[in-house]
């Protein structure tokens, strides 16, 4: 019981202080999942709105993709982003296994799904409103997803948070791919499972509580997003 004390003091201290580790890791982890935030948000959103406005033979089927993708177990999207950046893989040529760019392709194809579905069940029902009005002023398709896109801001905006707490907690593709090299590709959570192994509590503790503080953050924007649009559609 006195380790865990003595682990949680210093572990404020580190926060208090600002350490350079410490600072130097959270810096880089919300550098990775923001730049995939922003790569598979621009994919994501304009495929709901598409999935919610168009009809085709095959939407039925890539609908349920994406929601069963949601389920993907994230080490083995990290096991095929690797086969394809390493040296005998098709893209290995360009170099990028074991670099922060491999890991952004890791977290973008595991949130776009996520973004994809939650945004499309919001646009879905934002165009049943839309319908009508939108065919009635003989809008082009282009013209509809950029009203459902615009309108939908804000639940959109939810779905993007959630996408960005699944990434930043991510771990298993994250070490595939990253390799966790000190410096380099070591973010929040790889670097509490390498300090747990190596019993700096301490330090592990200290990025905990800014993964913990970043997930309360991400879930109380989603919580006063969803309650604030809900009050705007009364």
């Amino acid at each position: 019981m006195a380790d865990l004390v003595d682990g949680i003091l210093q572990a404020f201290w580190l926060l208090a202080t600002l350490d350079s580790d410490l600072v130097e890791i959270t810096l880089r982890s919300l550098r990775v999942t923001l730049s995939a935030l922003v790569i598979a948000s621009a994919i994501a959103l304009p495929l709901a709105a598409l999935l919610a406005v168009r009809r085709f033979r095959m939407r039925r089927i890539t609908i349920a993709v994406l929601n069963a993708l949601m389920g993907l177990p994230p080490v083995v999207v990290g096991l095929i982003v690797y086969v394809f950046l390493s040296r005998s893989g098709p893209l290995g040529v360009l170099g990028l296994l074991f670099t922060p760019t491999a890991m952004i392709i890791a977290q973008v194809v595991i949130i776009v799904p996520l973004i994809a579905s939650i945004a499309h069940q919001s646009l879905r029902e934002l165009w049943s409103d839309y319908h009508d009005l939108l065919i009635s002023m003989n809008a082009s398709q282009t013209q509809r997803i950029k009203a459902l896109l615009w309108d939908g801001r804000r639940a959109l905006l939810t779905a993007a948070l959630a996408g960005f707490g699944r990434a930043i907690g991510e771990v298993g593709a994250i070490m595939v791919v990253g390799g966790n090299i000190d410096h380099a590709t070591r973010v929040l959570t790889t670097a509490i499972a390498l300090e747990t192994g190596k019993g700096d509590f301490a330090m592990a503790l200290g990025l905990g509580f800014v993964l913990i503080a970043m997930a309360i953050l991400v879930n109380l924007a989603i919580h006063w997003l969803g309650h604030t649009e809900t009050e705007g559609r009364w």
